[in-house]
């Protein structure tokens, strides 16, 4: 069999894989065709002049696989299906797929579902309609490669495996991964503030409870959330103790749901005040008919009253403001993270703010609404009793924010006592929202720079240490002003960063850090790019100030250094200055290399950003490229030369060591 892509794909005869008799079956000669097949590959298969009495088998079968998994075992058959085949369409000609039993390819990955399959003649799909629905829904549940589960699972591997998982478990258990569970979120999200801002505006400043739109929108809102209270009996949990390990167990959902959040979301969510006025209404009915002059006499007093009672039960919907909590909450914690997590927190501290102040005057508003608008409450002494609603939530709005913000009374000072309790309970809900604010906002501005801080509680700290030792006025000098050049105002753990990367990425910092090193010094501007990225991946970096002493004559050498920046003079011991060296030199190779004392000191001139490599690393690298060996051999015999030394113990170090 030749593929489109030209590979030749072999095959065996029935007999082969079934046995001898397997080949013939009533009286029909045919050939069954088993082969793995990669993804998108175009198969042609050429049927042989095969006849059954009489009837002629279609030839140039054509098929056009689209297939999203690794791999799958695809059985084709011409006319006649052995009876031990299962779910096959004898009549239909049909092309059928069977997955492996261990799910898992020849790769070690999980395979992915099938996708729907087409063909030049017929359909090849043996499932019905509702099969076709299932899947669907199936592979909406499933958790997809979004940002949630990347950071739950980590790769794509494990993903696959959480999809078996998840398919094993049942149809109807919802991935708490899973884009509709993603896309479901956003939508409760958007529904739950508009809930917190219209129902509070609608209940203390209209009247109009049953009214045609009041009630669709309020049946809508309560529908929606009791739908949402059966997807979350079906959404698996993340575990805080183990989020790689999801509960998809029904049975332990409904538990963890029942213990946690439901009640809470129940009331929230069933219409209170419509079952009451319903109930009240049907038991109305019942007292007319047994006296219907004594109701008449009560019913104007009493149908105020559940008026009022109706609007303190619909108050209930406020606890949704749970649910949106924690669905914050949750998208705070996965697709904000860093400094975007600390701007979102503020950002979500100043809507609740913002979301308390706007209750806070529909409850300045409503209190008085309910008591029937007392002559010694807010709203009677400003004659907004009849006002448009936007002037009377303006002006409540403005009363709880002056409370909130500890500014004022509004325009009168509380008159009456439910104002001033009102008052009290505006200021304290304002203060706290006040110091929450400055918590925030301070941890801000604490990590906006939080390497600038650390640099300063470290000069602090050496300050203290400075006093504590009674250390000299110009050593204390010497001392602030190393640290001023070393960390210039920023202070970080290098080593413990550079530590917790991975080898390529730490080679890839550190080439980056020393690229004006690199660029600056001959030696290694000719040398082999992996004896260079070798070198630099083993050099510390020191800060050297004006007439310190590198290198003391007649030490033993345990460095030798590259310098960045800064001038250094080589100086003899008679005080003589030989040579100066200074951007892209290197020196105290030559001890290093003839295993002897220093032959000369080296002072810094100016401020000098030095790279310092060890006689450890230096003869072990120097051992993997004797090449370079040589080279600084060569250079270490002019130099010593140039001071007048002998230049043959760098060849003498070399005959001793061959």
């Amino acid at each position: 069999m030749r593929l489109a892509n030209g590979r030749v794909a072999s095959y065996r005869t029935a007999s082969e894989d079934y046995g001898p008799g397997a080949g013939e079956l009533n009286g029909v000669a045919r050939r069954s065709q088993s082969l793995r097949l990669g993804r998108s590959e175009f198969v042609m298969i050429n049927e042989g002049n095969s006849h059954s009495e009489g009837r002629a088998i279609n030839r140039d079968t054509k098929v056009m696989l689209d297939m999203p998994g690794d791999e799958t075992k695809l059985l084709m058959e011409s006319n006649v299906m052995h009876p031990n085949f299962v779910g096959t369409d004898i009549q239909n000609n049909k092309v059928h797929f069977s997955t492996e039993k261990d799910d898992v390819s020849l790769y070690g990955t999980p395979k992915e579902e099938l996708g729907p399959i087409n063909t030049s003649r017929t359909s090849v799909s043996s499932e019905s309609k509702p099969g076709w629905v299932r899947n669907q829904l199936q592979n909406i549940f499933a958790p997809t490669d979004n940002k949630l589960a990347m950071k739950l699972f980590g790769s794509k591997k494990a993903l696959m495996k959480e999809r078996v998982r998840q398919k094993a478990i049942g149809h109807w258990i919802i991935h708490p991964c899973s884009s509709f569970r993603f896309y479901w979120d956003l939508c409760m999200l958007l529904l739950l503030v508009a809930n917190l801002i219209i129902l509070p505006v609608a209940i203390s400043f209209f009247n109009d409870d049953l009214s045609t739109r009041w009630v669709v929108f309020n049946c809508l809102s309560d529908t929606i959330f009791l739908i949402d209270i059966v997807v979350n009996f079906r959404t698996g949990i993340m575990q805080a103790d183990n989020s790689e390990q999801v509960i998809l167990d029904p049975k332990l959902i409904a538990r963890d749901y029942l213990r946690t959040w439901f009640f809470l979301d129940l009331i929230s969510s069933v219409p209170l005040d419509y079952i009451f006025l319903i109930f009240n209404s049907l038991r109305g009915e019942t007292v007319g008919e047994d006296g219907l002059s004594s109701f008449q006499i009560l019913h104007a007093g009493r149908a105020l009253r559940i008026l009022r009672l109706a609007k303190l039960l619909s108050l209930i919907r406020l606890l949704r403001l749970s649910r949106l909590v924690r669905y914050v909450s949750q998208w705070e914690e996965v697709y904000f993270l860093n400094m975007a997590s600390v701007f979102m927190r503020i950002f979500n501290l100043i809507c609740m703010m913002l979301l308390v102040g706007h209750w806070s005057g529909c409850l300045q508003f409503l209190v008085p609404m309910l008591q029937g608008f007392p002559r010694n409450s807010w709203v009677a002494i400003n004659e907004l009793e009849e006002s448009y609603w936007l002037e009377q939530y303006s002006w409540a709005l403005f009363k709880a924010m002056s409370h909130m913000l500890c500014i004022g009374y509004g325009r009168f000072p509380p008159q009456s006592l439910t104002d001033m309790w009102l008052t009290m309970l505006s200021m304290i809900s304002g203060a706290t929202c006040y110091a929450m604010f400055l918590g925030h906002a301070t941890n801000l501005i604490q990590s906006l720079d939080s390497s600038r801080r650390q640099y300063r509680e470290k000069v602090k700290q050496v300050e203290e240490y400075m006093a504590y030792r009674k250390l000299p006025r110009d050593t204390r000098n010497k001392i602030t002003e190393y640290f001023e050049h070393r960390y210039q105002g920023k202070f970080f753990d290098e080593e413990l960063i550079l530590g917790e990367l991975s080898e390529k990425l730490r080679e890839d910092v550190v080439n980056y850090n020393c690229r004006a090193l690199v660029a600056s010094v001959p030696f290694f501007a000719n040398a082999d790019p992996s004896f260079v990225s070798e070198v630099v991946t083993k050099l510390q970096y020191e800060v050297f100030q004006p007439g310190d002493i590198i290198i003391k004559e007649g030490t033993i050498g345990s460095k030798m250094y590259f310098i960045q920046e800064g001038i250094v003079d080589i100086v003899m011991g008679n005080g003589e200055v030989a040579t100066s060296l200074s951007d892209g030199s290197y020196f105290g190779e030559i001890c290093l290399l003839t295993n002897a004392r220093r032959v000369a000191s080296v002072r810094a001139e100016t401020y000098c950003n030095v790279f310092s490599l060890s006689v450890d690393h230096f003869n072990a690298v120097l051992e993997t490229y004797p090449l370079m060996r040589r080279t600084m051999e060569s250079v270490a015999a002019e130099r010593l030369n140039k001071i007048g030394k002998n230049p043959h113990l760098v060849s003498n170090r070399e005959t001793l060591d061959s």
